[in-house]
């Protein structure tokens, strides 16, 4: 049987210009996959925790990779449990989730090219669930540690409507052509300089005309069929009362008609997100992400406090395959929408794509359709609309 040969570990740098890592699990028969980790500028607390890149690599190359020498590359759950094991804490603060990550996706990758399947297929396998393309989360308005302007709110996003990758991803193109367009006509040239995630960061001093503009450019372009509008609120960086923040999600439900609200309260606000969530749950989706951190004991506490019906799944909140599968399950049987994440912080992997299609999830957000390390996850999904025919 092909095993675990070894596990090279190296830094590169991500969307940011920060250092990460990427690890390559080498196979006794020659072959070998590679996978590199994101990192997220605005954080959860409970997430689990980053080392510097120089302290994971050096953790991986001593640690980790003797911990799994010669092990199956398709048994997933015994090697992840192998890592949490040799971390021994309940947070990943020991070796780092984000060495942790690298080595539990390298290994994922093995293990479909050992099967001789492609990635998807080999995720869907492990997490027993049905396939199906996700509706893309577009960010193309970034505000709040995202972007250098006068934005409270962290990411506007437009959601498709349709799930077919190349129908989707051709109304993202034209709502982001077109968003700067209108933006270099009514706000000037500087005004399309983009965020950390390719969303436009206009030089805009407050958090309803994003909205009115994105308003205006949707219905200019015939695009109110194929889109709705969403918002990543990440109140954690929001300076306000949680009665003026409940009387602006209300605003831009009421006036927007905005379908979508991620992290309206800040990240212990369990009771805040089931008052906004009884009044609105019916029509709107009231995401945990900072609230739940992909943690499946945040998210029973959310669930408790029936605090949101959806939430975000962030591989690297968590650290290995194994936990973010969990997750996912956990929120199937609570009947949340699952949408898996990018985080600002990116590299040109993009395993999440397959793993969204895989686990059959409502929505990915990926960014905007701009940035190489964004768009790396735009047309992967191109290529499984390809492969699963």
């Amino acid at each position: 049987m092909c095993k675990i040969s070894s596990i090279s570990a190296h830094k590169i740098l991500n969307s940011r210009g920060e250092w990460t890592l990427k690890a390559t699990v080498y196979l006794t028969n020659g072959l070998g996959a590679t996978a590199s980790v994101p990192q997220g500028k605005s954080r959860g607390l409970n997430e689990a925790v980053c080392v510097s890149a120089d302290q994971a690599v050096s953790n991986i190359r001593n640690i980790l990779a003797p911990a799994i020498k010669d092990m199956d590359p398709t048994d997933q759950v015994k090697i992840d449990n192998r890592l949490i094991d040799k971390d021994g804490t309940e947070n990943k603060a020991e070796l780092g989730a984000n060495a942790i990550l690298a080595v539990s996706l390298a290994v994922a990758k093995a293990g479909a090219l050992m099967k001789e399947k492609f990635l998807w297929e080999h995720l869907q396998n492990l997490a027993e669930t049905n396939v199906g393309f996700p509706r893309l989360f577009i960010n193309v308005i970034n505000g709040g540690v995202h972007a250098g302007n006068g934005i409270n709110v962290q990411e506007y996003v437009g959601i498709t409507k349709k799930v077919a990758p190349t129908k989707s991803i051709e109304v993202s193109r034209l709502l982001y052509s077109q968003l700067k367009k209108y933006l270099a006509e009514e706000y000037g040239p500087s005004s399309t300089g983009l965020g950390d995630e390719g969303g436009f960061s206009p030089n805009i001093n407050d958090d309803i005309t994003p909205l009115e503009i994105l308003k205006t450019v949707i219905a200019e372009n015939n695009l109110s069929d194929d889109l709705n509008l969403g918002i990543d609120a990440a109140a954690d960086n929001i300076n306000k009362s949680k009665e003026d923040l409940f009387d602006f999600h209300s605003r831009i439900i009421a006036d927007y008609g905005v379908k979508y609200i991620e992290d309206p309260f800040s990240e212990e606000k369990f009771g805040d997100f089931a008052l906004l969530k009884q009044k609105f749950g019916d029509k709107v989706l009231i995401c945990g992400d900072d609230l739940t951190v992909t943690n499946t004991f945040r998210m029973k506490k959310a669930a408790d406090h029936d605090s949101v019906n959806s939430v975000i799944i962030k591989p690297n909140q968590i650290g290995t395959l194994t936990e973010v599968i969990k997750a996912i399950k956990f929120a199937k049987r609570k009947k949340w929408k699952v949408v898996v994440s990018h985080r600002s912080g990116e590299t040109n992997d993009s395993f999440i794509a397959d793993l969204a299609y895989a686990v059959n999830a409502y929505g990915i957000k990926l960014g905007s359709p701009a940035r190489g390390e964004r768009v790396a996850k735009y047309n992967r999904f191109l290529e499984i609309e390809r492969e699963a025919e």
